[in-house]
Order: structure tokens, then C-alpha cells, then sequence
């Protein structure tokens, strides 16, 4: 069980970020992406501004978003990574679990890369993601390295939109197709 009150404000740029993309593609009616909140216990509340100050989560957590992208079941979690090298331990087996879960009932699952050192983001589906943690299973690097990716997946900016996660989600489900 984790503590809320010692993560400070980790990935909240990013969530921000995502935010505004959904709220972007809501708005536009290409898909309807909510937040998963995240269930806690307050410990500790500031009688002042009334903000929690320490929680602990209630339960593991799946992913951080889910929805529909017109008619296709989407989820995926948003990760960011300060260096060129992105920990496998920060994908949680629970998460995994979840993501191979919802893709056996012909939904997509991926992750939201951030490179923050990079600025730049890359669109991990959950194939590939399992490729890295098979990779690890069998004695290899616990990680995966910025260089290993596909360069097809990174993601381009586009004007209006943060992270323009839809044209990778739209390659994922041609190649699934076999397009």
C-alpha cells in the first residue's frame, strides 16, 4: 500500500497534459477518455485549506485512463521518465494483468511514454511492452533503453493537440488488422 502524502506532484504535468488532449478529442468528438480515479484514505487533512496532506491508496489501481475512441474500447496509462532509460518496475504487474485483460476483450491497451529530458513522446503498445517484461523474465535488462524504440511510434506534434496519441492508436489497430 502507498503513501499519497510522499509522491509530491509526480506526473502531474503530464496528467495535465493528457487532460487537455482528451478534453481536445472530446471536444472535437473523436473520443471520450476519462481519468481513473485513484481510490485513498485520508490520514491527514489541513484544517485550513481543508487539502490532504497524507492518504494512503485503498487498492492496487489498473490503469490511468479509459474510453472509447469511435466504437473501440481504449485504456492506457501515462508514464513519465527522466532519463534515456525506463524502468520495467515502474509498469506494475496488476496494470499488466489489466491491460492483456481488456485487450482479450478486443479493446487496445498501451502506454503514454514521456521522455521529459526529450520532451518527447512515444506511443508503447502493450505487444511491445511485453517484449521488454518477457525480455527481463528471461535474465535481460530490467529496463528498456530510449534507442530500442520504434521511431514509427514516436509521437509529432500537432497544432491544438498536446499529445496526438490518436494516429499511433489509429497504425495500432492497421497493423492488428493487418493493414
Amino acid at each position: 500500500m502507498g503513501t499519497w502524502g510522499t509522491r509530491g506532484l509526480r506526473g502531474s504535468l503530464l496528467e495535465e497534459m493528457v487532460n487537455m488532449t482528451n478534453e481536445s478529442y472530446r471536444t472535437n468528438g473523436l473520443a471520450l477518455i476519462q481519468k481513473v480515479p485513484t481510490p485513498i484514505t485520508p490520514i491527514r487533512i489541513d484544517k485550513e485549506s481543508r487539502h490532504i496532506t497524507l492518504a494512503y491508496f485503498d487498492q492496487k489501481s489498473t490503469v490511468d485512463y479509459i474510453g472509447a475512441v469511435q466504437g473501440v474500447p481504449v485504456c492506457f496509462d501515462a508514464k513519465e521518465c527522466k532519463t534515456d532509460s525506463f524502468p520495467l518496475a515502474n509498469v506494475h504487474p496488476h496494470q499488466v494483468d489489466f491491460m492483456e485483460q481488456f485487450e482479450k476483450q478486443q479493446g487496445i491497451a498501451f502506454l503514454l511514454l514521456y521522455f521529459s529530458a526529450r520532451d518527447t513522446f512515444y506511443y508503447l503498445r502493450l505487444s511491445e511492452l511485453q517484449i521488454y517484461l518477457k525480455r527481463a523474465e528471461n535474465g535481460g535488462p530490467k529496463r528498456f533503453h530510449y534507442d530500442e524504440l520504434n521511431p514509427a511510434w514516436f509521437l509529432s506534434p500537432k497544432r491544438g493537440v498536446q499529445i496526438p496519441y490518436l494516429e499511433r492508436l489509429q497504425m495500432d489497430l492497421n497493423e492488428r488488422d493487418g493493414e
